[in-house]
């Protein structure tokens, strides 16, 4: 089912393509699975973030398309529950092997399992629904925050703490790292903190997201897909805002991720991303998110529990 250039307009993101006709990578490679046999997919890496292990949204994102490809156009996709119960191997592509659980008239679900070294490293169930209008809808409100177009992309912001020389080096060299990567992503930080706030931080963030490049309007479960690669994406961190001055992480890595889908949205036009944690400890910390889209419409929301686990920071040095 494609979403027509009205149902664009409708939805409040009908404007704002990126510049250029440039593919999203997310599309043409990450996303784009290889068909090995009838609900046999193998998916390969793009991005790998500096820890070395498998980006957690990759694999969410690669499951949901595996997922999707087993059901008909007429159902969309409204929510989907996850583990990570393996570290992934970046050495190596992924195996993703669903099962058609159930197949109903208004209701379908599926079970994906990703595989490497033939033992699983994540499992996955999402639920598809045909399109059924109700009476029954309310939402909270979407905070009120400037526009992306005030604010700085993440790389000039980058750019912003490494001439300022009071920043410690060890943050130098970290934002040195995270600036080289290629990330399929674009962020924008909604009042990003300054050196004197590191102290006194909420665990709570939101930041403006897009995919990088050009994805169309096209098929509304690759835009869901796209989603969930992108909600995976400095979610869990959220839960370090408070604690980042006082400790050093020695492992971080999700547990598990639920999405649930709202309302039709396009992925390569900005949404605002509003993380909050509402509970850490025993090593784990739970956070929950909303996607937004710029009319104020709630397209998705998320929710992740991950492990933590942290040691004193011998330095106490300001970013």
């Amino acid at each position: 089912m494609l979403m027509s250039s009205s149902q664009a307009r409708e939805d409040g993101q009908g404007s704002g393509d990126p510049p250029g006709d440039l593919r999203s990578v997310l599309v043409t490679s990450v996303l784009n699975l290889e068909p090995l046999d009838e609900d046999l997919f193998r998916g390969r890496h793009y991005w790998i973030p500096t820890n070395k292990r498998l980006f957690g949204g990759q694999i969410v994102g690669q499951a949901l398309v595996a997922a999707a490809k087993s059901v008909s156009d007429e159902v969309h996709v409204h929510s989907l529950h996850c583990y990570f119960v393996r570290a992934g191997d970046p050495k190596v592509p992924v195996l993703y092997q669903v099962e058609r659980t159930r197949t109903g008239t208004s209701f379908s679900v599926r079970s994906v399992k990703a595989v490497q070294h033939g033992k699983p490293i994540f499992i996955c169930q999402a639920s598809f629904q045909q399109t059924q209008p109700s009476p029954v809808q309310h939402q909270y409100s979407m905070p009120a925050v400037p526009p992306p177009e005030e604010l700085l992309d993440y790389e000039a912001l980058i750019a912003q703490y490494l001439r300022d020389p009071n920043l410690h080096e060890k943050y130098r060299v970290g934002l040195n790292r995270i600036a080289a990567q290629e990330v399929p992503i674009e962020i924008k930080l909604v009042n990003p903190p300054t050196l004197n706030r590191l102290q006194n931080m909420e665990p709570k963030q939101m930041f403006w997201v897009r995919a990088r490049g050009h994805i169309g309007e096209g098929d509304i479960k690759m835009h869901c897909c796209v989603a969930a690669y992108i909600s995976d994406y400095a979610f869990l961190g959220t839960a370090l805002l408070p604690h980042q001055y006082q400790h050093e992480v020695r492992f971080m890595a999700s547990l598990d991720h639920s999405m649930w889908f709202h309302a039709p949205f396009r992925a390569d036009h900005w949404m605002l991303y509003e993380c909050k944690s509402t509970w850490a400890g025993g090593s784990r910390a739970l956070v929950h998110g909303q996607l937004w889209r710029r009319d104020g419409v709630l397209a998705v929301s998320c929710s992740q529990e991950g492990v933590i686990r942290v040691k004193p920071r011998v330095s106490q040095s300001k970013l």
